[in-house]
């Protein structure tokens, strides 16, 4: 029973997995930008391999350096347990790195000290990344074992700029005894400590620490980096009081957020945004705007909504998802919304509801008058993905990215909202013309039909003011739509 409870703390079961198939691709996307994952290797003090991996973009932004949030996993976890902060924290342009503590998941060592010898390894990896001049300012993101780690290390590196600490513990031998409780061991109180001594002897010959020295609440009172402190209220494992302690004696600034669920279960998404938010405060991340952007600004006047002046990308894939939508329903008699993926870019978005440039608008205008309402025809819909290029399925225990980012359904309903002031008609010269769908009639028609385009090609050409009309009229609508979209998020977050 003891050697179980000894194993418990310094040997808990050790994640084994294959990083091609629980991390992220070596190349994937997010929202239309592209995002790389770096492998590398990094020794600690005891000659420990500690197996890493860094989330950067695609290339990399010349002449800048980006913030990064350095994610460490609880006492059974590994890497992969990174997955849902990369895709948070990537596109605020906010790189993270993830390792496996020595003793845990692929790295060397054969046990945890849950955070003593960790904060070690925290150090070697901040120290990589000091020496790295892509790399600004520094975060540190920890759950359970690794929130400790976080908050031991932070209390002797000053320079860090944010910490959020899930579920951290105030102090093992307290938990220790907690759990004698929470798994009704019926023993005797001056056994369960005599049994709790024995114990400390034996963590002290095999993991190398002594059990009394691991107290959060002997730093935090002399720990001023701003901290983020979060827990679960039906944690029975380590209970909400732990942080409460540690975030009554905690010297820097702090907030605490409390959410529903147990120890190991999913996050909400507001607990996400929260940490989005923090991190995006305290690390101060450049706004640097995507290939993407650039073309969407060249090609459409989208006046001050600008996406390196606050506005985020994703924003602009649920505005133009619901304006694809909405032309494909009013052009198909089709009732099923049509869904569109995120994986493709801005531009190419673009280019499916309208001309890239004015020259296409009026070449294939041209070509429109000349059909029938019978010859259009809609694109097949897409396939149905997710916002990222995520193709193995036995990800989804590691956490998964598609609840972050709204739904077509949900952007269409305000693209609509925000449409009521405009005519029904505009709407259809606007958006129910599908020009890249069109195809024409092959040469195999009656000779009546050919006469008839004959005297149709002698009438005057329409004016190049009604084209650009319908460009305006769609830049309108854009902007009209980002407005409520960002209105209505500021509102749901105020």
């Amino acid at each position: 029973m003891i050697e179980q409870f000894i194993n418990f703390v310094i040997r808990p079961p050790r994640a084994e997995y294959n990083p091609d198939q629980y991390l992220w691709e070596k190349d994937f996307t997010l929202a239309g930008r592209s995002y790389k994952r770096q492998d590398l290797e990094l020794s600690n003090a005891r000659g420990h391999k500690l197996r890493c991996s860094h989330y950067l973009p695609s290339p990399f932004p010349e002449d800048s350096s980006l913030p990064c949030v350095i994610y460490c996993h609880g006492n059974s976890g590994c890497r992969a347990d990174a997955n849902e902060a990369a895709v948070i924290l990537l596109p605020s342009n906010i790189t993270v790195f993830t390792l496996d503590f020595s003793g845990s998941g692929l790295s060397d060592g054969d046990y945890v000290s849950l955070g003593w010898h960790e904060r070690d390894d925290l150090k070697v990896v901040v120290s990589y990344l000091r020496g790295n001049k892509q790399i600004s300012r520094i975060g540190l993101w920890g759950r359970s074992m690794g929130a400790v780690t976080c908050l031991l290390y932070g209390a002797e590196d000053p320079s860090i700029a944010g910490m959020v600490l899930d579920s951290a513990f105030s102090n093992l031998y307290a938990l220790m005894m907690e759990l004698v409780d929470v798994y009704k061991i019926r023993l005797p109180k001056f056994t369960v400590k005599m049994a709790v001594q024995y114990m400390r002897r034996v963590i002290e010959r095999k993991a190398k620490f002594d059990i009394m020295d691991l107290n959060c609440l002997q730093v935090s009172p002399n720990t001023f980096i701003p901290t983020l402190f979060g827990h679960a209220k039906d944690d029975k494992f380590i209970q909400p009081r732990h942080s409460d302690l540690i975030y009554n004696s905690y010297a820097g600034d702090k907030n605490i957020i409390y959410f529903d669920g147990d120890h190991n279960s999913s996050r909400p998404q507001f607990y996400y945004d929260s940490v989005s938010i923090f991190f995006y405060n305290v690390l101060h991340p450049p706004q640097i705007s995507s290939v993407n952007s650039c073309k969407l600004e060249k090609y459409y006047d989208l006046g001050d909504l600008k996406v390196g002046a606050g506005m985020d990308e994703c924003l602009l894939y649920e505005i133009i998802t619901g304006v694809h939508s909405a032309g494909t329903d009013a052009a198909s008699s089709s009732s099923a919304p049509p869904n569109i993926s995120t994986v493709k870019s801005v531009d190419e978005l673009l280019s499916e509801i309208a001309p890239v440039t004015t020259d296409a608008v009026l070449d294939e205008d041209n070509a429109l008058s000349n059909l029938d309402s019978s010859d259009i025809q809609d694109k097949p819909n897409c396939q149905n993905e997710e916002c990222c290029s995520y193709t193995s399925s036995n990800r989804e225990s590691w956490g998964r990215c598609s609840s972050l980012g709204g739904s077509d359904e949900e952007s269409l309903a305000d693209c609509t909202a925000a449409e009521n002031g405009h005519q029904e008609s505009v709407n259809v010269k606007v958006l129910a013309t599908p020009l890249r769908s069109t195809q024409q009639k092959t040469s195999e028609k009656p000779k009546k039909e050919e006469k008839k385009k004959k005297k149709e090609s002698n009438i005057a050409k329409k004016p190049k003011s009604e084209k650009l009309e319908k460009l305006e009229a769609l830049s309108r609508r854009l902007r009209q739509c980002i407005l409520k979209r960002v209105n209505h998020r500021r509102h749901r977050s105020s």
